[in-house]
């Protein structure tokens, strides 16, 4: 018997032992090909980012000696044109005699050829007699810095003016002599804002400041006027998502000379010589974090292959073996689960028939004895417990000899012991589902009449009650009786609703159109489960403090009054509990 069991464990042996290199084999590869496909990345991303990053700073360096080029070469084109211009006989001649009839189409014919902005001719009160914009003819220009300066000057006189709406204006102005004397200025507006278009589509951000700092082109217009460190501070702060994020976009540049809307940016500087001036560019680092995510994605899929060849080759026949040994498995395992649900199955089928059997007739007749009895007692309490408080009344105003008062007393009792005689009746028509006459009632008095039945819980609760009631009055068809008796359940539940509530609040609001709608609206805290809450038997109380038949009755007797009832939450906390009845009008009253 010993040789027999030890001679089935020998070959599982063998198997152990090949299994056991197998997988340290696989492990070690992995841990191999990961600090390769690490060190690899690593060095990648180093060495391609310092060469792009140079490559960008290259082409950005010879994009901004291009522009100050540009800008150049625009400003000593327009120098000469002031000089030139102050010698035209024509425009002498006109500052002279005071007729300016052809000078400005002069200056228009002029404009074109010489590719500035506007032309102006000033007489010798800063007053424009001839100008490219007719529109500027007459304005005074005595005070303006572009002709004070150039009356002063005996050369061509550069001016930056900033304008009120926004932006600078670029001026040469000389004056025009005749006979040594002044007889008034030619102003050249040089158009520069041209260059702020042409680089807001070609680079990312370009500015020009002047010798005192101050920014006076710029291809973000929010930064005229500004200092380069307040133009840089304007931009938004980062919080702490776009701090993330700049972090991951980043990883493949070196440190950023700036950041503009949340994005790094190399920032270059070359001197414009002009009057100090400074042209300054920022390049995003997009182009190459594209080109080196490029190269690295490219090694990274390249090592993921790798990876994914060395798992298929040492692991493609243990693959083959284990799922052949786990399809049998899984088909033994189902074939005993379903065998063995089966007869489980079968066995309680056959025990669950026969006490069924047994105690179907005596579970059906417990039902509804408790149905009955717990609608009676829960509809009966309220009325019961109005009884007694009429009965203190009046046991109070008998023993100060006040019958009268006590009588009326007697009288309310009278009219509950026949509501409780009738609340006997509705519950048996609740089963039977039974008709019974109707007749005009009118809302806003069954409604006094249901908070005079609930005054002692209101006053000993100290319950606020708003109502809403239209100046006139609301009637519908029904019985005025089950009516009450919907609204002492409604007033009922919002009162139980508010137990928790520091400041309680019911809302009673009545209005009529299509239909007449009575809402009731409470500050508790709401309901759970709306779809439950007019099934019998449902509660959300205490036990002893209901049984959850009151809104399943209320429901059946609006039903068949050809009315809705409905509940939903309120936004302001609380629920809000709809009775919609058929508004009675002479069509209605003539159809009943």
């Amino acid at each position: 018997m010993a040789q027999s069991t030890s001679r089935p464990r020998k070959p599982t042996k063998p198997g152990n032992r090949r299994s056991a290199p197998l997988s340290w084999r696989v492990r070690l590869a992995l841990v191999l090909l990961l600090v390769a496909a690490v060190a690899t990345v690593w060095i990648t991303n180093r060495l391609l980012a310092d060469r792009f990053t140079e490559t960008t700073r290259n082409r950005a360096e010879l994009r901004l000696a291009l522009y100050s080029g540009n800008l150049i070469s625009e400003l000593r084109r327009n120098a000469i044109v002031p000089q030139l211009l102050a010698r035209d006989p024509a425009l002498i001649g006109a500052l002279n005699s005071g007729e300016y009839t052809q000078s400005s189409q002069r200056l228009i014919s002029f404009v074109d050829e010489i590719g500035a902005a506007s032309l102006m001719l000033l007489d010798r009160d800063g007053r424009t007699v001839a100008a490219t914009d007719r529109n500027r003819l007459g304005e005074t220009h005595r005070s303006l810095g572009y002709f004070v300066e150039a009356l002063r000057a005996n050369t061509t006189v550069f001016t930056v003016i900033e304008r009120e709406s926004g932006g600078f204006r670029f001026t040469y102005s000389r004056r025009v002599e005749s006979q040594n004397q002044a007889i008034g200025v030619i102003v050249v507006e040089v158009d520069l804002a041209k260059f702020e278009r042409a680089w807001a589509g070609i680079s990312d951000a370009v500015m020009v400041t002047d010798s005192q700092g101050r920014i006076i082109l710029a291809t973000e217009p929010r930064w005229r006027g500004l200092t380069t460190p307040e133009a840089l501070q304007r931009q938004p702060p980062d919080g702490a998502i776009e701090r993330a994020i700049r972090a991951t976009s980043d990883w493949t540049n070196t440190e950023a000379d700036a950041y503009l809307s949340g994005e790094a940016v190399m920032r270059i500087d070359g001197r414009i010589p002009f009057r100090g001036w400074t042209l300054t560019t920022f390049t995003t680092y997009a182009s190459v974090r594209e080109r080196v995510n490029a190269v690295l994605a490219l090694e990274i899929m390249g090592f993921a292959i790798l990876a994914a060849l060395a798992f298929y080759a040492l692991s493609r026949k243990t693959a083959i073996r284990m799922a052949l040994f786990q399809r049998e498995s899984a088909e033994l395992r189902a074939l005993n689960a379903r065998l063995q649900a089966e007869m489980a199955e079968r066995e309680r089928v056959q025990e669950n028939l026969a006490v069924a059997e047994q105690s179907l007739a005596q579970s059906s007749k417990l039902a509804a004895l408790g149905e009955m009895s717990a609608a009676v007692s829960h509809e009966l309490n309220q009325p019961l417990a109005a009884m007694k408080t009429y009965l203190a009344g009046a046991r109070l105003l008998l023993r100060r000899n006040r019958p009268d008062e006590a009588l009326t007393a007697f009288h309310r009792i009278d009219d509950l012991i026949e509501r409780m005689g009738a609340i006997t009746r509705q519950l048996k028509s609740y089963a039977r589902k039974g008709q019974e006459m109707l007749s005009p009632v009118d809302m806003a008095d069954a409604l006094a009449t249901s908070l005079s039945m609930m005054e002692p819980q209101l006053k000993s609760r100290r319950v606020k009650i708003s109502r809403i009631l239209p100046d006139e009055s609301v009637k519908v068809m029904g019985d005025r009786m089950r009516i009450e008796q919907v609204l002492v359940n409604l007033l009922r539940n919002a009162l139980d609703a508010t137990k928790s509530v520091e400041d309680p609040q019911i809302e009673i609001i009545l209005a009529a159109g299509e239909t007449a709608t009575l809402s009731v609206r409470d500050n508790g805290v709401g309901i759970e489960d709306l779809e439950s809450l007019f099934e019998p038997f449902y509660t959300t109380k205490q036990p002893g403090d209901g049984v959850g038949l009151g809104l399943a009755i209320s429901s059946g007797i609006v039903t068949d009054l050809g009315g809705r009832l409905t509940a939903r939450n309120s936004e302001r906390g609380g629920a809000v509990f709809e009775v919609q009845l058929p508004i009675l009008n002479e069509k209605t009253q003539a159809a009943e």
